[in-house]
């Protein structure tokens, strides 16, 4: 029989559900108006930002909030449609169906559904720490150059004009190519309703404090600034009747709650879709975990990374089963959520409910809602997600980040998204190949009147002429297994006077077999020069695994318990 314990572990809300109170419930009904004010436009924008029908954003937030509350561990995260997962699916299902037909929505359940899978897997057999591969200056590359190509990929809906595109060059190019289709008052409307919602940000909550207005009214408001945004500027094209004069619309959105939907199941579309599934998956869940342990962070609380996959699965799931579209955790409306005062996930059920009661009765409503006001939604959250100083930053740290940083970005914006992703993944892990490839190995000497030993370079230390002390910094493994052995035989070869080489390996967690045979080779090198071969400071697990094999019995020196007690040793040897 299946105990309560395991379901709580897989059901987080079993166990914050036994405490929830009446303190708890107001907390999350005020996150929950206040979040589904500001997700009302912004589920909009980012399914036009898909490609899909504006009321494929809503309900994308309906029953993926509700399995997320069920299934995750962040008592703040606010899963739904984001910008950066809405510009994977544009290009991942543009290039298997044309946009607006049967087959892309079909293609976006799909994918959905390849992701809510692909998740739920990792999360089950505890996979979450393959996503610590991303590197997280790659990571911010990325999302910047994904920034970059949103905002501009919403210029034509600013200017009113036809264009296509995956990448900076072919946007940019179509743009210019269509520049003669501009409708001014499109672009009247865009860049008003840009400038507005740039200064919503910045100056709106000073001005309504400097007018006695409490924090939370401030918050509200602010929030709000967009729904402002498609309120103001919905009413001035019904009155004005400017769709008739070429200010595109929004039109008629479905008044009704998510419908159940089936994804495409064909092996060929499976097919096309699987790696495109898997990198969106990846990218949502290392975006969704950093929000949610940021958040986590700031009350003491912790969350589960492998539960959090499951959480993700889940809500993904629930998306392709109620006409979505994959998503993830947002930065922007989590953080919304949690400043806005949510306790538990149930202030994402609560927004569920709000948007379900938009998606009833409110849609008739946004018929005359101009895209470019979307546009201009889109614009302002994604141009917060734009980081050039990462550049900068790179450039004074580390070379070998700044050039992984700026490969992204460079690939991301001439080469599309995916291939920017890959390229992530790719220059992830040959980054720390290659930073691993060659171990920071110091020549040690004792510091006088101590115990320790430092490196020679940095410290005036005494040394013994017949011995050679190299204090091993990394782990060893295949790659750079075969560097030690070089460096010990250059070292070796031009100290003729040595008698005895130590390996000080506090440092090394782990010897692979490769290493082992590296270093059986280099005790086999050192006894035929008649040179021994002595280890220091070996760890607890390192030297289990040692003594499963020859090297201890084979080797031509001594293991010492610390490196004092072989320079103590080996002083009159």
């Amino acid at each position: 029989m299946i105990s309560i314990d395991r379901f709580r572990k897989y059901m987080p809300i079993l166990e914050w559900g036994k405490t929830y109170d009446k303190t708890a419930l107001s907390s999350d009904l005020i996150a929950a108006v206040i979040v589904t004010i500001m997700l009302i436009p912004q589920s909009l924008a980012y399914a036009l930002l898909a490609g899909l029908p504006p009321e494929a954003g809503i309900y994308a937030s309906i029953a993926p909030i509700i399995l997320y509350a069920i299934f995750g561990t962040s008592r703040a995260l606010a899963v739904g449609p984001v910008a950066v997962v809405s510009l994977l699916t544009a290009s991942a299902i543009g290039q298997v169906a044309e946009t607006g037909t049967m087959g892309y929505a079909t293609a976006a359940l799909t994918l959905a559904f390849l992701s809510g899978g692909f998740l739920v897997l990792m999360g089950v057999f505890r996979l979450g720490f393959l996503a610590n591969f991303l590197s997280h200056p790659v990571i911010a590359g990325f999302i910047t150059a994904s920034g970059i190509l949103i905002a501009v990929s919403q210029l034509k809906h600013i200017l009113g004009v036809s264009a296509h595109g995956h990448t900076l060059p072919q946007m940019l190019g179509s743009i210019f190519a269509h520049l003669g289709q501009i409708n001014i008052i499109t672009v009247f409307i865009g860049t008003a309703a840009t400038a507005f919602l740039f200064w919503v940000r910045k100056g709106l909550k000073p001005l309504v404090k400097s007018l006695g207005a409490g924090p939370l009214l401030a918050d509200i408001l602010t929030k709000a600034g967009p729904v402002a945004a498609v309120v103001v500027t919905t009413v001035f094209v019904w009155l004005l009747g400017l769709n008739d004069w070429g200010v595109r619309i929004v039109g008629a959105v479905p008044q009704s709650l998510p419908p159940l939907t089936l994804p495409g199941l064909s092996p060929d579309l499976l097919g096309q879709l699987l790696v495109p599934a898997i990198l969106i998956s990846i990218i949502g869940f290392v975006e969704s975990v950093s929000v949610a342990q940021t958040l986590a962070a700031k009350k003491r609380q912790r969350i589960d990374p492998d539960q959090e996959l499951i959480g993700l699965g889940a809500a993904n799931l629930g998306a392709a089963f109620t006409g979505g579209y994959p998503v993830t955790g947002g930065f922007s409306r989590s953080v919304v959520n949690f400043d806005a005062g949510a306790e538990t996930p149930a202030a994402g059920a609560f927004t569920a409910i709000g948007l379900a009661f938009a998606a009833m009765a409110l849609t008739p409503l946004v018929y005359y809602l101009p895209n470019a006001t979307l546009a201009a939604t889109i614009i302002v959250a994604v141009l917060s997600l734009v980081d050039l100083s990462i550049l900068q930053k790179t450039w004074g740290y580390s070379r070998a980040d700044f050039s992984a940083v700026a490969a992204t970005i460079v690939l991301t914006l001439g080469m599309g998204v995916e291939i920017g992703v890959a390229s992530g993944v790719i220059l992830s892990i040959l980054l720390h190949l290659y930073k691993t490839s060659r171990p920071h190995v110091a020549e040690v000497g004792l510091v006088p009147g101590t115990q320790h030993f430092r490196n020679i370079h940095r410290h005036n230390v005494e040394t013994l002429p017949h011995v050679l002390t190299l204090r091993v910094d990394e782990s060893l493994y295949f790659v750079n297994a075969r560097f030690l052995e070089d460096l010990i035989q250059k070292r070796v070869t031009d100290g003729c006077e040595l008698r005895h080489v130590v390996l000080m390996f506090s440092a090394v967690n782990a010897v692979d077999y490769s290493a082992l045979e590296s270093l059986e080779a280099i005790n086999h090198r050192l006894r035929d020069m008649n040179v021994c071969l002595h280890l220091t400071e070996v760890k607890g697990p390192v030297m289990d695994r040692l003594q499963k094999s020859h090297l201890l019995d084979e080797l031509n020196g001594h293991v010492f318990l610390s490196q004092f007690n072989a320079w103590e040793g080996l002083r009159g040897a």
